[in-house]
């Protein structure tokens, strides 16, 4: 028994070290001997929370009224002042900006193919019509009309795939003549050509420039 004591009296005597890791746990050192490592007796804190802490205090809530509408005035002054920018820059979009169009459709080459389909009447053009066509003819029961509409619909759909395909030749033919120092991909300017006139000539992106019956040089 005080073989036991004395051991224990020895081992207290001995310089504990605690130490805590990266990851938020504890080892306690005595002496020369490492002990088993062991929570810090707390949770991690969240990256949310360290977060915020190194963001810094949230702003206090305003004490008056007067700070309370200075506060939103300001507030107001900056979402006015991000609708203005995007106002702008849809106006620089719709009159043909490079500098704010989207990548398919900068440089001269995609701003000729644009012209070229709009100055055609096309077909395709009624491709948004047609689709609320088909919708109506599916929900009416009554078998003629439905099979009447599938009909038409069907063969209209068929002439705008064979327009499409021609648009796309005819337009990737006038670009590489246009522009023979340019790589232009015949699938991608066509596609690009066909996705346009399927479009509402007034829901357009960039607006079209040119009028229809417009001889494009």
């Amino acid at each position: 028994m005080n073989f036991l004591r004395r051991g224990s009296a020895s081992a207290s005597d001995e310089p504990v070290d605690d130490t805590t890791d990266d990851e938020g746990r504890e080892t306690v050192v005595v002496g020369d001997t490492r002990a088993q490592t062991v929570g810090k007796g707390r949770p991690t804190p969240s990256r949310r929370d360290a977060q915020g802490k190194r963001r810094g205090p949230v702003a206090p809530a305003p004490k008056t009224q007067r700070e309370a509408m200075k506060r939103a005035k300001a507030l107001r002054g900056t979402k006015e002042d991000r609708k203005a920018k995007a106002d702008d820059r849809r106006k620089r979009m719709m009159a043909g900006d490079d500098s704010v169009l989207l990548p398919r459709d900068r440089g001269p080459a995609r701003a000729y193919a644009r012209d070229l389909v709009d100055a055609r009447r096309n077909l395709m053009g009624l491709f948004m019509p047609l689709a609320i066509v088909i919708f109506v003819t599916v929900i009416v029961p009554v078998p003629q009309v439905q099979t009447f509409g599938s009909l038409v619909c069907l063969v209209m759909l068929v002439m705008m795939a064979l327009e499409g395909v021609m648009l796309g030749r005819y337009v990737v033919t006038r670009v590489r003549t246009k522009f023979p120092n340019e790589q232009v991909g015949g699938l991608s300017f066509g596609w690009y050509a066909f996705t346009r006139a399927t479009q509402l000539r007034r829901l357009r992106m960039p607006k079209p420039r040119v009028a229809r019956g417009t001889k494009i040089d």
